[in-house]
């Protein structure tokens, strides 16, 4: 085998292959076995061995050599990457240059690799740990936002005017320059005032107004908004009030705390709500902390992230909110509609956070290829183990199901980012000075390509123990 890699542009690299000639010839014969297979020619059963002549006398001589031509670029391919230790990022573009019997098969390959990354220090790092102070104003606030969640709704007395926090329904028709416009129209359509769920101030400007009563709102769409016809656009609601409901707040005592918690006295609830909120507010400083940490390890790295990266973890992002919002009987649609959005916002809202788990997940696979970090067999059982009970599937049927969705190194690659991540924390420094003292210049490394982490060699390995039947 021959490889010869050309760059064609900062991120694209085009890799030419060659096999000898004699490499080609034998994959005519595996090409003719596998078509023998397929194909029905009288007087041969089928899958048994069909002369190539036979063959190429029912398909076609072009028949075989493409077959031969793809069976070898599979292979070839996949013995270049492991040579050249490179990973494609985007699925490789093949051109075959010469695939005649007695020549060498040459063909390219283009693709975006993998990046090189140099990892700077990622050990003794050191960040601040910050707890927020809990206050009689948030422990308050927490109180209220339970009455809230308690309040009855009352209808409003005859001659009462909205105010804000009030349920009502209303008639509304939109205009823009005197025409109607598609979704302006509605009738007896519900809404809470100062929940913002229309544009602008419209909720603010119809407060002050009784049942029966009139108002011509004035709005101007988000430049963003969903339906471009739209976006930027002065328009006009005439409004309708149809009904007003009141929110009724339950009185702040002890009857409130029995009804809401297992206290008997609201004192004893705001020191729960109190114990709660602080608990909370430790675990946001030693989550903020780690993370600090870690933004630190990808800020010490040196690497060029492909475009592409980032791009295909934007979608992976957008597909995963989709998936939730499914759950929740909703749609990705209705969210944009609903949040005032589009795709390319939406798009561009989560780039940063994209571009940055990307970096962290570069730098926690140099970490585990660095300290030689894998997952034993024993983890992955338990792994599995879990995923058996959280699922009520006994294990067995759980490797099936990760091996035929392609799931399994998934599985792999989290155990050994959730063992990276640790030994990083393991590893942090007590101070400030002692991560100062700890830092050193960053080496630079000569492999061409980043290594895989060990356990990638391991992750197609079916668990011993969890393909048993429990």
């Amino acid at each position: 085998m021959k490889l010869t890699q050309k760059k064609i542009d900062d991120y694209t690299l085009e890799l030419t292959i060659t096999e000898a000639a004699e490499e080609f010839s034998k994959a005519i014969k595996q090409a003719a076995k596998v078509l023998s297979e397929r194909v029905t020619i009288r007087g041969f059963r089928k899958g048994s061995n069909i002369p190539v002549k036979i063959l190429e006398a029912h398909l076609g001589k072009g028949a075989i050599v493409n077959e031969a031509s793809e069976i070898l670029l599979q292979n070839s391919s996949r013995k270049a990457f492991g040579i050249l230790n490179l990973r494609p990022v985007t699925e490789p573009k093949a051109d075959v240059v010469t695939n005649e019997e007695g020549k060498d098969f040459v063909f390219t390959l283009t693709f975006t690799p993998y990046p090189q990354a140099t990892l700077g220090q990622y050990k003794n790092l050191f960040a601040e740990k910050v707890v927020e102070p809990v206050t009689d104003e948030d422990v308050d606030k927490q109180l209220e936002d339970m009455r809230a969640h308690h309040a009855n709704l009352i209808d409003a007395a005859e001659g009462d005017s909205i105010v804000n926090g009030d349920f009502i329904t209303l008639d509304y028709t939109g205009t823009i320059n005197g025409e109607k416009f598609a979704g302006g129209e509605a009738k007896d359509a519900p809404l809470e005032i100062g929940a913002h769920k229309f544009i602008g101030d419209f909720e603010e400007q119809l407060i002050g107004l009784k049942v029966g009563e009139e108002r011509t709102v004035k709005v101007t769409f988000p430049d963003n908004y969903h339906a471009k016809d739209l976006a930027g656009r002065d328009a006009e609601f005439a409004c309708k009030i149809d009904s007003i409901k009141h929110r009724e707040l339950p009185a702040l005592d002890d009857d409130f705390a029995k009804k809401v918690s297992t206290f008997q006295t609201l004192d004893e609830y705001k020191a729960d709500i109190r114990k709660n909120m602080e608990a909370n507010a430790a675990r946001r400083a030693d989550e903020n902390q780690r993370q600090a940490v870690l933004d630190k390890a990808v800020e010490n790295m040196k690497v060029d992230v492909p475009p592409v990266m980032i791009e295909n973890r934007i979608t992976q992002m957008i597909n995963e909110l989709d998936a939730q919002l499914r759950s929740q009987g909703m749609n990705l649609q209705q969210y944009m509609a609903f949040s005032g959005l589009d795709m390319d916002k939406m798009r561009e809202d989560y780039r940063e956070t994209a571009k940055q788990n990307v970096l962290t997940d570069i730098m926690l696979e140099k970490v585990a290829a660095a300290e030689k970090i894998s997952v034993t067999e024993e983890e992955l059982n338990f792994e599995i183990e879990m995923m058996s009970r959280l699922y009520r599937t006994p294990p067995k049927q759980i490797v099936k199901f990760l091996q035929s969705n392609g799931q399994f190194e998934s599985v792999v690659a989290t155990i050994l980012r959730r063992k990276t991540i640790k030994f990083i924390f393991d590893n942090m420094a007590t101070d400030e000075a002692a991560a100062q003292e700890a830092a050193a210049p960053v080496q630079e490394e000569k492999a061409p390509q980043p290594e895989a982490a060990p356990v990638e060699a391991e992750a197609t390995k079916v668990p011993v123990e969890a393909a048993e039947e429990k």
